[in-house]
């Protein structure tokens, strides 16, 4: 009779441990499912690509803040800026421009279908600082894309504060199999259309870099400097042009 009451209380508690394992993969499944509709929200409120490339794209309107930056021996290169979207780094850029920082400062960097980097009066890409004379954060926004002549901090890849004067303007053009790559790799199939469209680099640079404008005039003499000779630089890499490209002075003003 003992050995009758034992089985049964071994067989109670197997069943109790049943039902709490029942229990929790119920539960787990009840979870997983919303994190699906959330994901599924998600993707249904995701960003239409085609009407922010629209946005970014379009040219300034009148009243809209515009830079026109005066490269010696190449031309002018004209921005429009997204305030509403980076305004930290906007203002950190025009307040330079307004004060002369960066006047007489060159592209230290400079990487064809890639992009070109200026802004460290130091020259060799290790100087530099903001407004603030201290570094500052990343300002991301998914609506804003590195597409061609998007105009972008540049960071010293230290944490989300290391933001100063440095900037860059992506250059490259769009390519095949860049889009096929994107393509396999998932990226929205909206925004692979757009790259096919505009170019940039969406790569490395979508979503790591802060994207606060925007090229309206003056591509070509984007691809005029980004076709400069270069040689190697200090890093090891094939970026340092031969002859400087001097950034003679950055006019702000209103959109006409």
């Amino acid at each position: 009779m003992e050995n009758k009451g034992i089985y049964i209380t071994i067989g109670l508690i197997a069943v109790l441990v049943f039902a709490v394992i029942v229990i929790i993969i119920l539960s787990d499944g009840r979870d997983k499912k919303a994190d699906n509709q959330a994901n599924t929200t998600n993707t249904t409120n995701k960003i239409n690509y085609e009407e922010a490339a629209e946005k970014q794209m379009a040219k300034p309107e009148k009243g809209e803040t515009i830079a026109v930056m005066h490269v010696k021996n190449f031309g002018d290169i004209t921005f429009k800026f997204f305030e509403d979207k980076a305004p930290k780094a906007v203002e950190n850029f025009l307040t330079h421009a307004k004060e002369g920082y960066y006047n007489g400062v060159k592209f230290h960097r400079v990487i064809e279908e890639f992009m070109i980097q200026g802004g460290d009066p130091k020259g060799d890409g290790t100087g530099g600082e903001s407004i603030w004379g201290t570094g500052f954060e990343e300002e991301f926004d998914d609506s804003l894309v590195p597409y061609r002549g998007a105009l972008c901090m540049a960071s010293a890849g230290v944490g989300r504060s290391s933001l100063g004067s440095q900037f860059f303007i992506v250059q490259a053009n769009p390519d095949n199999q860049t889009a096929q790559a994107l393509t396999s790799r998932n990226y929205d199939s909206s925004l692979v259309e757009q790259y096919k469209k505009y170019g940039g680099n969406i790569y490395s640079l979508y979503k790591q870099y802060t994207v606060f404008g925007q090229v309206v005039e003056g591509m070509d003499v984007v691809d005029s400097i980004a076709k400069v000779e270069t040689t190697m630089s200090s890093n090891g890499e094939m970026s340092s042009p031969v002859e400087d490209v001097i950034i003679e002075s950055i006019e702000v003003k209103t959109q006409e």
